[in-house]
């Protein structure tokens, strides 16, 4: 058979010259395939880009008036107050500020000028700064070039509270038996300050609020407390349940207000004993396990035309029927 000229070549046997690893890389492969986020073509890395850039501003404290994020331990983040109304109308309140920004060459009207004169009086810092600042303080919310910075409110711990209370009662260091308010399920910081107020109002000694799905003493609840919150406390229960168990352990009677409660407000003879009264949302009322612990549920008479108060409201009207059997006594 023809070769074409070619002489075959055997095989040596042993050791030959090779590529020496030339091709090692190649044979390693790329590695495992990125995961779509990390891929930067891919629509799965953009979404995580702007995920990462809008907790980057909600991490700021950013908030518009009447806002307050959760933070580590009960605490809740900075929050804002912006708008020139808004700003005024919380120099006014009295309400806490860290720090008052004025933007750079802003435009002068009677609000800013007595948002200026009103900080300066209480020794708020004033700061100028630029617009792009301001709008990711607030989140690119309208600010009108004034921005108030409200500091965290400190809340106490809800059991610690009441059994500092309990104690100043039984020395002697306080006249009137323990009254404190509890809110379940009660979100609109309108509300809570009202109820603070109330509670400020007949001689009560704190408001105890929970951790999760509650409303916070935000700039909203400063405000329509009118003050009162310098000075009555707000403390958080990481578990209102819990919380209301260890209140009954220390003498502390629960009360809960209900529409169908079983003892009207009037015949209340509870009243002359340290007492925690629990309200619930104007839709929902008290939850079930609330209502479980409760001593006395109290329903408030009123027309049957009406199918129920506002939260703010029936705490009102508890607090003046309390604190008038105590005077009474």
């Amino acid at each position: 058979m023809a070769n074409n000229g070619r002489r075959s070549v055997k095989a040596k046997k042993g050791p030959t010259v090779g590529t020496g690893g030339h091709g090692r890389k190649a044979l390693e492969g790329k590695g495992p395939t990125p995961k779509a986020e990390d891929r930067v073509y891919h629509k799965a890395h953009k979404a995580r880009q702007l995920s990462e850039r809008s907790a980057a501003k909600r991490g700021t404290g950013a908030r518009s008036a009447g806002a307050a994020k959760s933070g580590p331990k009960g605490r809740a983040t900075e929050e804002v107050v912006t708008g020139r109304n808004s700003v005024v109308e919380a120099l006014r309140a009295g309400i806490p500020a860290k720090a008052l920004h004025v933007a750079i060459r802003i435009e002068m009207d009677d609000r800013v000028k007595e948002s200026l004169k009103l900080a300066a009086e209480r020794g708020i810092p004033l700061l100028e700064t630029g617009k792009p600042e301001l709008d990711r303080m607030t989140d690119d919310a309208v600010h009108q070039g004034l921005v108030l910075q409200i500091p965290p409110y400190e809340y106490q711990d809800a059991y610690e509270l009441a059994e500092e209370t309990v104690d100043k009662w039984k020395k002697g260091h306080i006249a009137n038996a323990p009254l404190f308010v509890a809110l379940d399920g009660i979100t609109d910081p309108r509300n809570l300050g009202a109820i603070i107020r109330s509670v400020s109002a007949f001689s009560g000694h704190g408001v105890i609020v929970p951790e999760r799905r509650s409303v916070g003493v935000t700039a909203s609840a400063w405000k329509t407390s009118a003050g009162a919150a310098v000075r009555v406390p707000v403390a958080r229960a990481s578990n209102l349940n819990n919380a209301l168990k260890q209140f009954k352990n220390m003498g502390i009677y629960v009360l809960g207000l209900d529409g169908d409660g079983d003892v009207s407000l009037p015949d209340l003879t509870l009243a002359t004993e340290p007492v925690c009264i629990v309200v619930g949302s104007e839709g929902k009322g008290l939850s079930r396990l609330v209502r479980e612990n409760c001593d006395q549920t109290v329903s408030i008479p009123i027309d049957s035309a009406m199918e129920s108060l506002n939260a703010s409201m029936a705490v009102g009207i508890s607090l003046y029927e309390v604190s008038r059997q105590r005077a009474a006594r």
